[in-house]
């Protein structure tokens, strides 16, 4: 029988839409994690649990999203494909960067679930993408196109062997965690990343040395709760490649989620701003759906 004092964290989930062609699930869509990740939050000894998406073709039952932020500690938003650009007011640059739109409007309901039920939310790479957009931030598409002087942050051959430095930024929470640890190395699986900021939330880290920000976290008010994110993967640590420790970090949001357990409302006023930004988006969404059918018609 599980422990009931083990913390239940909720991971969201990747997608792989139907395919025709797939010869296991064939013209399946599929839910999914990656096994690194919930791995690196049981290390700590949480249980984890996929929140898969509620809605789509097959639905049924009465289950929401809002059923699963009231039964779980907390949630980590996961890695994965790339934030549609409509999201934050642009049109894509390339095709390839059109991202995931299905999936943006299911991680933002996520986010809006839990936050309203005052658990604290952690992003990992595209996790902080798009707690930064849904909050009211923009992402470049593609550093290497639109940020002069950008690092090679995605290297497709080295994935999760390819590091760079960052600086920690002085006096942040994410300073406190690790005190005297001005520097740090990580690794660096991405092509987008945070152009402007989401208004409330601060820096915590940038690369090093072309500024890129590394680490956001909603800076602490009365009636906010704990968001925080990191673009580098803590998940993939290994001591042997010398990069930031992620202990301190998962050790830190499952505090978190501890004492969240005796106030579950205490984030209920950053949602307003939230909801309403998940009812913009939406209808973008919709309004380009409508405008590609009346193009293809």
């Amino acid at each position: 029988m599980p422990d009931p004092r083990r913390l239940k964290i909720g991971l969201s989930a990747c997608f792989q839409y139907a395919d025709p062609a797939r010869p296991l699930f064939t013209g399946k869509t599929l839910q999914y994690v990656e096994q690194s990740i919930a791995h690196w939050i049981m290390s700590a000894g949480a249980m984890v649990v996929m929140v898969p998406c509620p809605t789509g073709e097959t639905a049924r039952g009465d289950v929401t999203l809002d059923h699963y932020a009231e039964w779980l500690d907390g949630v980590v938003m996961h890695g994965g494909a790339d934030v549609w650009p409509g999201n934050y007011g642009e049109e894509p640059l390339r095709a390839e960067w059109v991202g995931d739109r299905i999936r943006d409007l299911y991680d933002l309901a996520v986010v809006k679930a839990f936050a309203q039920a005052g658990k604290p939310v952690f992003g990992v790479c595209r996790g902080l993408q798009l707690i930064n957009v849904a909050f009211g931030g923009a992402l470049y598409q593609d550093l290497q196109t639109q940020h002069p002087g950008a690092l090679e942050h995605r290297n497709a051959t080295t994935y999760d062997q390819h590091f760079h430095e960052i600086n920690i930024v002085p006096g942040t929470h994410l300073a406190k965690l690790y005190p005297g640890q001005t520097r740090a190395r990580v690794n660096s699986i991405h092509h987008q990343g945070i152009k402007r900021v989401a208004p409330d939330f601060v820096v915590e880290a940038l690369s090093e040395p072309d500024g890129v920000p590394e680490a956001i976290r909603l800076q602490p008010a009365p009636g906010r709760g704990y968001i925080a994110a990191t673009q580098w993967h803590p998940e993939f640590h290994k001591r042997e490649m010398q990069t930031l420790d992620d202990t301190a970090l998962l050790h830190d949001f499952l505090a978190a989620c501890s004492a969240a357990q005796g106030q579950p409302r205490a984030a209920a006023r950053q949602t307003k701003a939230l909801r309403n930004r998940a009812s913009e988006l939406l209808r973008r969404a919709l309004h380009r759906e409508a405008h590609v059918k009346e193009r293809s018609a």
